[in-house]
C-alpha cells in the first residue's frame, strides 16, 4: 500500500515498524459541543483505514484521544453553571451517539487529557531540563527556535511562520513563536499540582503524552484533518522529538476540508451543521457514505443534492444485498456451467477495489469497483442461474468490501423485520396452495399497509420496502 505522507509530500510505501502491526494515532475532538460534519470526515476516513489494514491481515493498535480540558470547555462550564468534567462527560456521551450512528468503531484506546497529567508533567520537565522549554511563573513555554527541524511538516521555514505569530494579552513568553506546554491557573479555573505551580496542560502537549504512553516513542501513522498540520501537529513533532530524541511518526495522513454549497463552513455564514442536525433529517449512514465518497485528501462539498445521491447509492447496495439473500434461498447445490467464469469476474472486481485502496486509500475509486461488482452480481448471479456455492461466494466478497467501508450496517437492525415478513410470506404461500385467495390477498394488503411490497417472480416471492 502506498500513501501520501504529508511529511515528505510524496506517496510512499506503507511499511510498519513491526511487520503485520500498525500503531496509529488520530486526533480526537475537544468535547465542549456536538461534533460537526467537518469532524465526521476524519472519524469515517481513518475508521476505513483501520478496517482496510485489518482486512489485509494486519493488527492495528488505534488510539484516539478526547481533549477534556480546554478554554472552550471551561467557558461552556461557566455558561451552564456546571463543572468542566460534567461538560466533557456530557459531550463524550453525545460523541458516541454520533460515532456509533455512523458505524465508527471504538478505538483500541480512548484516553483523556485529564487521565495523563503525570505523563504530561514528565515530558514538560524533560523539555525544560534539555533546554527546549522554560518556565515563567506558573507558565511553561516551548521554544521552536531550539528545534532545527521546526516547520518540516508544514514545509515552511521558521522565518515565515514567525511573521504571523504574536504574543497575546496575558502571555509572558519570550518569543512570538513560543507555545504553551503548561498554563498557570487563573482564578476560578480547574488546575493540577505541578513543579511550576497550579495549572493545566496546553493543547499540543496532551497528544505527545498520550502517543508515548499508549503507543510508544515512535509510531507508524499519525492522522487528522488538514487544519491540524500547523500548528498542532508541527508542535507535537517538535516537543516529542526534542523530549524523546527519536522520530515521532513515520507517516502523516491528513484529510481534506468540507465545504457547504461550495462555501467554507462557518457559523458566521449560517452554514454550520452538526452531525446530529444532518442525521435527524437524513440518517447517519448517508453521512458516512458522503465522507468516503471520494479520495480522503480531496475536498468534499456537502449539499442537499450530494446527500440525496448518497442515499440513492446506498439503496442500490441494500437492494443488491437483499437480492443475494433471495437468490441464495433459490440456488441449487448443483454446479453451474459458468461458475468458474463468474467467480473470476467477481475476483477481478474485488481486485479493482483493493488496487484503489492500495493507492493512497482511494475510497472513491474503491466505491466504483464495488458498483461494478454490483452490476456483475445483478446480471450473472441474481438474474442468471448460479449455484449455491457461487452465490455464497458473491455474498462473502460483497460483505467483505462493504464491511471495509463500514457500510450496510443497518441490515442487522432489520433482521427481526426480515423474519416477520418471511413468516407472513410463508403463510400467504400456504393460502395460495390451498386456493384461499382472500387470505392471500389479505396478507399482501396487510404487508403493503406496513410499507412492504411483495413481488411474485418465477423464482419465488420477493419483498422490498415501499
Amino acid at each position: 500500500m502506498r500513501i501520501f505522507n504529508t511529511l515528505t509530500r510524496s506517496k510512499q510505501e506503507l511499511i510498519p515498524l513491526t511487520p503485520g502491526e500498525f500503531k496509529i494515532y488520530a486526533c480526537g475532538p475537544t468535547v465542549y459541543n456536538f461534533i460537526h460534519i467537518g469532524n465526521a470526515r476524519p472519524l469515517c476516513v481513518f475508521d476505513v483505514l483501520r478496517r482496510y489494514l485489518e482486512y489485509r491481515g494486519n493488527k492495528v493498535n488505534f488510539v484516539q484521544n478526547f481533549t477534556d480540558i480546554d478554554d472552550k470547555i471551561i467557558r461552556r462550564a461557566n455558561e451552564e453553571g456546571i463543572t468542566f468534567t460534567e461538560v466533557s462527560e456530557k459531550y463524550i456521551e453525545e460523541f458516541w451517539k454520533d460515532a456509533k450512528g455512523m458505524n465508527v468503531r471504538e478505538a483500541t484506546t480512548h484516553p483523556k487529557a485529564t487521565e495523563n497529567i503525570d505523563e504530561i508533567i514528565d515530558i514538560v520537565s524533560t523539555l525544560i531540563d534539555k533546554g527546549y522549554a522554560y518556565a515563567v511563573g506558573s507558565d511553561v513555554y516551548f521554544s521552536p527556535k531550539k528545534f532545527n527541524e521546526y516547520g518540516k511538516l508544514s514545509h515552511q521555514p521558521l522565518e515565515d511562520l514567525e511573521a504571523g505569530a504574536r504574543i497575546n494579552v496575558g502571555e509572558v513568553k519570550k518569543e512570538p513563536m513560543d507555545f504553551a506546554l503548561w498554563k498557570g491557573a487563573k482564578p476560578g479555573e480547574p488546575y493540577w499540582e505541578s513543579p511550576w505551580g497550579h495549572g493545566r496542560p496546553g493543547w499540543h502537549i496532551e497528544c505527545s503524552a498520550m502517543v508515548r504512553r499508549y503507543l510508544g516513542e515512535t509510531i507508524d501513522i499519525h492522522c487528522g484533518g488538514q487544519d491540524l498540520i500547523f500548528p498542532h501537529h508541527e508542535n507535537e513533532i517538535a516537543q516529542s522529538e526534542c523530549c524523546n530524541g527519536v522520530p515521532f511518526s513515520r507517516y502523516w495522513m491528513h484529510n481534506g476540508f468540507i465545504t457547504v454549497d461550495n462555501e467554507k463552513m462557518s457559523k458566521s455564514l449560517g452554514n454550520f451543521f452538526t452531525v446530529r442536525d444532518v442525521a435527524e433529517k437524513y440518517g447517519y449512514e448517508p453521512i458516512r457514505y458522503l465522507m468516503i465518497s471520494c479520495q480522503y485528501r480531496s475536498p468534499i462539498n456537502y449539499s442537499f443534492d450530494a446527500i440525496e445521491q448518497c442515499k440513492a447509492s446506498l439503496n442500490r447496495l441494500y437492494t443488491c444485498r437483499d437480492n443475494l439473500d433471495f437468490a441464495l434461498k433459490n440456488a441449487t447445490d448443483e454446479a453451474g456451467a459458468n461458475d468458474d467464469e463468474i467467480i473470476s469476474i467477481i475476483n477481478s472486481k474485488r481486485d479493482k477495489f483493493i488496487d484503489a485502496m492500495e493507492d493512497d486509500l482511494n475510497t472513491g475509486e474503491a466505491l466504483g469497483g464495488l458498483f461494478e461488482l454490483v452490476k456483475e452480481i445483478n446480471t450473472k448471479v441474481i438474474d442468471g442461474v448460479s449455484s449455491k456455492a457461487v452465490t455464497e461466494y458473491a455474498i462473502k466478497v460483497f460483505d467483505d468490501l462493504t464491511g471495509v467501508l463500514g457500510l450496510l450496517y443497518n441490515r442487522k437492525a432489520e433482521k427481526s423485520l426480515d423474519e416477520k415478513v418471511e413468516e407472513m410470506i410463508e403463510m400467504r404461500n400456504q393460502a395460495r396452495k390451498e386456493k384461499n385467495w382472500a387470505e392471500a390477498d389479505r396478507i399482501r394488503d396487510e404487508l403493503k399497509a406496513q410499507g412492504i411490497v411483495l413481488e411474485d417472480t418465477p423464482q419465488g416471492v420477493k419483498w422490498h420496502l415501499a
